[in-house]
Formats: C-alpha cells, sequence, structure tokens
C-alpha cells in the first residue's frame, strides 16, 4: 500500500508515464515478486570503480520515446528525469547528441555503494531491466602497527600490522638493512631469540591491485652487554705524548674507565680522558718513567661489563752526537814540514847530540 501510494502521489507530478514506470520498479524488487517468480540475475554487468572516483553505470533506451529508471537494491534513485534520491553526489549523464543514453552518475564513490543496480527501460511492451553490479575497490591502508620496541638481547618479538582495503591486501615484512631479508606474509612478525644484527626498521608493507601500497616501519632496538673490540697503543719515549684508544660495541652505549694496574685514572697533571659514544682516547703528556705499564679500558652498561688491557712501553730513541773535525789537509811544498816551527826544532836536536859526543 505505501508503494501504490507513492505511485499515485507520482502520478500527479510527473504524468502518467510515470505510473507505469515504477510500477516496473516495483515488480523488480524482491518484494513485490509474485510468488514462484524471480529476477534473472546471469546476465549482470560489472563495473569497477576506485574509492573515491567518479562511477559511470552506463544505460541505453530503446528509443525516443521510451523511458528510464533507476533502482538500487530497494531505492528507486531516478524516475525519468524526476530524482527521487537525495544524494547529491548521484545524477543522469546523456551524451551530446545521442537522447538514447540514461546513464547513472556516481562522484566520490564509496564503499557504501558497492551492490547491485537496476536501469528499467520502459516501453510500450514490457519493462526491460538491465541489471549493473558496481564493485568499490579500496586503496591498501595501514591503521594500526606496533610501536617502537626496545628489547635485550636473546628475547622473543613479536610485531603486528592491520590494514583495510578492498580487495583484501596481502601483508608483508621486510628487515631494512642491505640485505633487505623478507619475511613470511601475515600480520604477525615473529622473532625468537633476537640477535642485536636483527635491530633496526621492520618495514610493513599492505599491498592489493589497486594502488601501489601502503608502508610502515617500526624501530627494534636490541640492547646487548659491552664487548671491546679494539684496544691500541703505540710506544713513545720520554717527554712525549702517549695515546691509547679503547672501542667497544654496546646498547645503550657505554661508559668507559682506564687504570693502571689497580688504580683508576682520573683527568688531570697532563692526563686526559675523551669519550666519545662507542669510544675512549687516553692521552698521556710528557711521558715519564714512572708512568709506564700495563693500562686496561673498562666499559660498561646496564647490562653488564667488559676489559681490556694494552702495555704502554718506551721507545729508546737515538741519541745525537757531535761530529768530529778531521785536520786540515798539508798544503806545504813536497820536501817541507809545512811549519815554521819543525826546522828550530830540528836545531836544537842537533845542539844536543853535538854536547853528548864532546863528554866522551
Amino acid at each position: 500500500m505505501d508503494v501504490m501510494s507513492a505511485v499515485q502521489d507520482a502520478c500527479g507530478v510527473s504524468g502518467q508515464w510515470l505510473t507505469a514506470v515504477v510500477l516496473s520498479l516495483c515488480c523488480l524488487l524482491p518484494s513485490c515478486l509474485p510468488a514462484g517468480e524471480t529476477v534473472d540475475y546471469s546476465s549482470v554487468e560489472s563495473v569497477v570503480s576506485r574509492q573515491g572516483d567518479t562511477a559511470l553505470l552506463r544505460c541505453y533506451l530503446l528509443d525516443g520515446i521510451s523511458k528510464g529508471a533507476w533502482l538500487n537494491r530497494s531505492s528507486i534513485i531516478f524516475a525519468g528525469n524526476d530524482k527521487w534520491s537525495v544524494d547529491p553526489r548521484v545524477s543522469i549523464v546523456s551524451s551530446v547528441g545521442d537522447k538514447h543514453e540514461y546513464s547513472l552518475q556516481i562522484q566520490r564513490v564509496d564503499v557504501t555503494d558497492d551492490g547491485q543496480y537496476t536501469c528499467s527501460i520502459q516501453s510500450e511492451r514490457n519493462p526491460r531491466p538491465k541489471l549493473l553490479s558496481l564493485i568499490v575497490k579500496v586503496p591498501p591502508k595501514i591503521y594500526d602497527i606496533s610501536s617502537d620496541i626496545t628489547v635485550n638481547e636473546g628475547s622473543n618479538v613479536s610485531l603486528i600490522c592491520t590494514a583495510s582495503g578492498k580487495p583484501e591486501p596481502t601483508i608483508s615484512w621486510r628487515h631494512i638493512t642491505p640485505l633487505a631479508r623478507k619475511y613470511e606474509s601475515g600480520e604477525y612478525l615473529n622473532i625468537s631469540g633476537i640477535t642485536r644484527d636483527q635491530a633496526g626498521d621492520y618495514e610493513c608493507s599492505a599491498l592489493n591491485d589497486i594502488a601501489s601500497p601502503d608502508t610502515k616501519t617500526v624501530k627494534v632496538t636490541v640492547n646487548f652487554a659491552p664487548a671491546i673490540h679494539e684496544m691500541k697503543s703505540h710506544g713513545v719515549g720520554l717527554g712525549r705524548t702517549a695515546l691509547l684508544r679503547c672501542e667497544a660495541a654496546a646498547v645503550p652505549v657505554p661508559t668507559f674507565e682506564w687504570y693502571k694496574g689497580e688504580k683508576r685514572i682520573i683527568k688531570g697533571q697532563g692526563i686526559d680522558i675523551k669519550n666519545l659514544s662507542s669510544r675512549s682516547v687516553l692521552t698521556v703528556t710528557n711521558m715519564t718513567e714512572d708512568r709506564y705499564g700495563n693500562y686496561t679500558c673498562v666499559a660498561s652498561n646496564k647490562l653488564g661489563t667488559a676489559n681490556a688491557s694494552v702495555p704502554l712501553i718506551p721507545i729508546i730513541e737515538p741519541t745525537t752526537t757531535s761530529a768530529v773535525s778531521s785536520p786540515a789537509p798539508n798544503t806545504a811544498p813536497y820536501g817541507s814540514t809545512g811549519s815554521a816551527s819543525v826546522p828550530l826544532a830540528c836545531r836544537y836536536l842537533v845542539l844536543a847530540l853535538c854536547s853528548f859526543i864532546s863528554g866522551y
């Protein structure tokens, strides 16, 4: 009775042809079909549209005299050019110069528009329905992902990533490293006994056939105790400057301490200590004998301690010797002594010999 009242109201507005159109539409509603009769849905035309786009459901009248109407499930959208729907996004489209086109346009289509539509063509004979199925596809969208986490080495880690889309998107994980290791597809990523090498960013990717994948990342920080992997020193001479370097891998960043034997070294009196993240450098200026010996670097964080020792040994540097001057070359003529004092000495020697002989 409600449908018939609507028909009667429509007749008063749009004329007798509208009555026939509405009656034909009623015959297409499952609730209005006589017992034992059904609508043939075997020839349904599919129209695929992406969410947010404009969908066009095409329909053509038989001639310029026939009338058309659009029905969505149990609602009448258009009867002829009379709009029954209150949705501002829907309209009738006719091609320029083509009076036979009677297509339904839906702007900013959404998943709620998904479903079956009927274009009913009313002619002098029986109504001829055209069935169309609107399929609204939705790009993938990640709506929930695990927060960044910090765990200790050896712990079990479970990450989750959920996404929506139509068709339902496929979710995959990969570790963002130079190797870019990929994991099995699925919402959950489980890592048993995580190691320090497995720390870093993990990317969740949601993909379907509508658009490029939606991606989000989770940062996994793995704490581990310090491990000293480099300890260097060089022999140095007295009065020189000595450098000792200690490097350690650890998360959180380690703190460093230096010891000489059992005594902790502190800054001052020619000693300087600089800590830069995972490295510590000990500088000893104006080296003295008592500063040679064994030095120990200790790296610590909340998970443990590591230490390593290195000897600082003296280097004997070569001493500098003065040059010995050579006598000047003899430049006197051949047969001469080259000195005036030599003939005089010879004369005294002759006189002494003569005195010695006369005495005998």
